[in-house]
């Protein structure tokens, strides 16, 4: 049916390419098509051989054929002779593995309407998507390990709204004294995954000054020359139970630290500019609060406070607070958190959702 040549190009191509005919036995697939099809796939012949759908049945009569995607699209094709577009979503079987994958199929009649060209776009999408979990398990291998750091214990939530998040909670242990860190990236997904690898490189953990730690990251940020959009917010935390000492710096984190006592909550706000290169020659500050043993020490991300409900509403830094009230512990507000969170969302996120709570 076609050349060597004409299968030479149309193996080089990106996009997947198949050739069938009027009654649905495919003549020809290209190597983009053929990746996307499960292990063991025939070049040509039924449909449920070329896709590797696994039914035993004759192609069309099984029971899972009515949810057949490629089916349904070229049986419409043949059915009304003429030119069909649809994006499908379906899934793939790799060994053990089963992939979603997303694909826009175009179906053209040819040769006197005899015989069908399929052209699909999105082939790729499940090593796409392997790429995004490769991208999700590397990142979660940045997140906090334990439940406790030099002697303080801790919790946290990182509920990122892709698969891959922006936020960045680390705690860490320098010198005896425990360090707690929040940063949010601006953006979403991948580009905000890679920016957020970075403050995690960046951000010298042997720098036991705050303000140093912030402003050197500040530096190694404006050499990646990236343009006036990108930026970062910090809050840092310093924490010496031998002192009963809290040191912290914050680089334009818009949500305040929230402190926990015997009198109520204490909002600790310090207004700087963030990571970025919109201004010269910017300087942090570190500044230090005491505390006593049983309070409770909060960071947030803005994703906690500007999260939405179905009526536009936000849950502000009042609902975070009033939880806070009600907690007893570093664990036990995070769980409340999170669950008064999904509550007022209806469990959906339009922006990643991090916090790290500390039992001082």
């Amino acid at each position: 049916m076609l050349s060597r040549t004409y299968k030479k190009i149309l193996d080089g191509m990106p996009s997947g390419v198949f050739v069938f005919d009027e009654k649905l036995r495919v003549k020809f697939t290209n190597a983009a098509f053929r990746r996307s099809c499960s292990d063991g796939a025939k070049y040509e012949g039924a449909l449920s051989k070329v896709l590797g759908c696994g039914e035993e049945k004759r192609c069309g009569e099984g029971s899972a054929c009515e949810f057949c995607a490629f089916y349904r699209t070229m049986r419409a094709a043949v059915a009304e002779n003429t030119e069909k577009t649809e994006t499908v979503h379906t899934k793939v079987r790799k060994g053990d593995r089963v992939d979603k994958l997303s694909v826009r199929i175009r179906i053209l009649p040819i040769e006197n309407k005899k015989l069908f060209l399929g052209l699909t776009d999105g082939t790729y999408q499940t090593e796409m998507e392997k790429e995004m979990l490769s991208a999700q398990q590397m990142q979660r291998r940045l997140l906090p390990a334990g439940k406790s750091m030099g002697g303080v214990p801790y919790s946290y939530m990182y509920i990122p709204c892709y698969g891959v998040g922006g936020d960045l909670p680390d705690v860490y242990e320098l010198d005896g004294q425990t360090y707690g860190v929040l940063a949010d990236v601006s953006g979403k997904g991948i580009s905000a995954g890679m920016l957020s690898a970075f403050v995690r490189a960046g951000f010298d953990r042997k720098q036991p000054n705050l303000a140093l730690a912030l402003s050197n990251l500040n530096a190694k940020f404006n050499e990646l020359d990236q343009d006036e959009r990108s930026y970062i917010t910090v809050a840092a935390v310093r924490i010496d139970r031998r002192t009963g000492s809290l040191k912290y710096a914050i680089a334009g984190h818009n949500v305040p630290i929230l402190l926990k006592n015997a009198y109520g909550i204490h909002e600790i706000e310090s207004p700087a500019p963030p990571i970025s290169n919109w201004f010269d020659g910017v300087e942090y500050q570190e500044k230090e609060l005491p505390f006593e043993r049983g309070d409770l020490l909060v960071l947030l991300t803005d994703g906690i406070t500007e999260c939405v409900n179905a009526k536009g509403e936000q849950f502000g830094i009042e609902r975070a607070e009033n939880v806070l009230m009600q907690s007893r512990s570093a664990e036990d507000y995070i769980g409340k958190l999170k669950a008064a969170l999904n509550v007022f969302s209806g469990g959906k996120f339009s922006d990643d959702i991090t916090a790290i709570a500390f039992d001082l």
